[in-house]
């Protein structure tokens, strides 16, 4: 679905609830309540796939606004710093992007999810710690510049760019990293996921259109979206769905396993000479 402004993942996850009539419902990969765009949401027996969506590589636009530093790395939090930014050059902005491509090493903004000693780091934050997170490795396929515009006067600068990257990146701490290699400080002003793995935001409906028509991808297409395919044979789907193992398949990574009839039986995953089930799916799956 395409997330609005205001809300969060959760406050979504709840409004899907109500309109599917079930409580079995969750989501792949957190938007911050700023933040627009794809939420890959499951309902039913496909909240089990999520796990397998969360980490797909994702696309961005976003703006970065160079000449402020916030204490989220945000708009949404309080000025901390910065630097005019005028004489910064657009020769200057994509030779700082050009650092932060590839694979790199990211510190995740201060207020994210993340957890320290059980707590989550924004709510650390809040209470007036001073949270400290270990950088880690993400890589950055793509964070290319549309447009760069002077604001407030020519005091600070806004870039528009596209960011595609692993699972993982914080594009906050991008635009805070680009500020500080600048010199200037920076922040993200606006942030749009457009692709979660195989889905993008051209598929996505909003909450309005949900609430007029729910229309979900049923499980048998999702796992045909989401994995490479194995089609089995009949006494191989009984195998799977049995717990049995049966001779490796050729597909990469955990595939979807298809009976004869077309209905999703398993995820499996080869293990030397075997294929094993990661999950099994019981017959008569409900939507995605």
């Amino acid at each position: 679905m395409d997330k609005p402004q205001g809300w969060t993942s959760h406050d979504v996850v709840g409004r899907m609830r109500r309109l599917a009539g079930t409580r079995k419902v969750g989501h792949a990969g957190t938007l911050d309540p700023m933040a627009t765009g794809v939420l890959v949401i499951g309902v039913n027996r496909a909240t089990r796939l999520l796990t397998y969506i969360v980490g797909t590589d994702k696309t961005y636009t976003a703006t970065i606004r160079l000449g402020q530093s916030t204490i989220t790395d945000d708009a949404e939090g309080e000025i901390t710093g910065g630097s005019i930014a005028a004489a910064i050059t657009p020769e200057d902005i994509a030779a700082g992007v050009r650092t932060l491509t590839g694979t790199i090493s990211q510190v995740p903004s201060s207020v994210s999810a993340i957890k320290v000693k059980g707590q989550r780091a924004y709510a650390r934050v809040r209470s007036g710690e001073d949270v400290q997170l270990e950088a880690r490795s993400v890589t950055i396929s793509r964070f290319e510049i549309h447009d760069i515009r002077r604001v407030n006067g020519g005091r600070h600068q806004d870039v528009d760019v596209t960011v595609e990257c692993s699972s993982g990146t914080y594009i906050r701490a991008l635009a805070r990293d680009l500020g500080e290699a600048l010199g200037v400080g920076g922040h993200l002003t606006a942030l749009r996921r457009t692709r979660v793995g195989p889905y993008t935001i051209e598929q996505a409906s909003t909450l309005d259109q949900l609430a007029e028509t729910l229309t979900l991808l049923e499980l048998d297409d999702a796992g045909r979206v989401l994995f490479p395919v194995r089609e089995l044979s009949a006494d191989e789907a009984d195998d799977v769905s049995h717990g049995r193992k049966i001779p490796a398949g050729q597909e990469g990574g955990p595939a979807a396993a298809y009976s004869p009839n077309g209905t999703l039986v398993a995820l499996l995953e080869n293990r030397g000479q075997d294929a094993r089930a990661l999950l099994v799916f019981a017959p008569g799956n409900g939507p995605a």
